[in-house]
């Protein structure tokens, strides 16, 4: 008799569930092709099928990464301009357990992306993106004159990211400090100083 066919979208999307675990645990210093194997209690070497080396597996986890991060729920943008990049700069921070681990999972993968010219690029990439996310935002403040009409967008989107970024790392290192009402004041501090006077 012969063996069953393999379903082997349903396999990688397992592959991707185990990731997703291990690094949600570990981050990406426990991400290992046997730490997936035992998770999804197979073999290293039917993974191996699917990710032949720990760089391609770990590929496959920024890219998964990238499209959680895409796909979560969002909050309502009530109005355009700031109120609306509130919202999204509100999204990036590390506020409930599912955005909390997306981010340590996010931090963890930077030491790797500093060593793999590869990742490296792709990392940059996705900051490219994350400017061009928030400026529009930029844009339509600056129409509703809530920023100087003088305004530099792309270094606001530049200064922006930065900011939201190192709101993410002190939260994700000092949680006391930085609980979800103390992230949000920080935002609404910042947005105030970006405000035209």
């Amino acid at each position: 008799m012969p063996p069953a066919p393999v379903d082997h979208e349903s396999r990688r999307e397992h592959v991707s569930q185990a990731v997703w675990r291990i690094l949600a645990a570990k981050g990406f210093g426990g991400l290992t092709l046997r730490a997936v194997a035992a998770e999804m209690d197979v073999s290293t070497g039917l993974l191996m099928h699917y990710f032949p080396t720990k760089r391609a597996l770990v590929v496959h986890a920024l890219e998964l990464l990238e499209k959680s991060s895409a796909e979560r729920p969002r909050r309502a943008h009530p109005h355009e301009g700031l109120a609306a990049l509130r919202a999204v700069l509100l999204d990036f921070l590390p506020i409930g357990q599912e955005n909390t681990a997306r981010n340590r999972i996010w931090v963890s993968s930077w030491d790797l992306a500093l060593a793999d010219q590869g990742l490296h690029t792709d990392q940059a990439d996705r900051y490219v993106r994350i400017r061009a996310t928030v400026r529009p935002h930029l844009e339509a403040a600056r129409a509703l004159d809530e920023l100087p009409a003088t305004t530099d967008l792309d270094q606001l989107a530049t200064t922006v990211v930065a900011f939201i970024h190192g709101l993410v790392i002190q939260a994700l290192f000092d949680p006391q400090r930085f609980p979800a009402e103390t992230q949000a004041a920080t935002v609404d501090g910042f947005l105030t100083t970006l405000r035209k006077g």
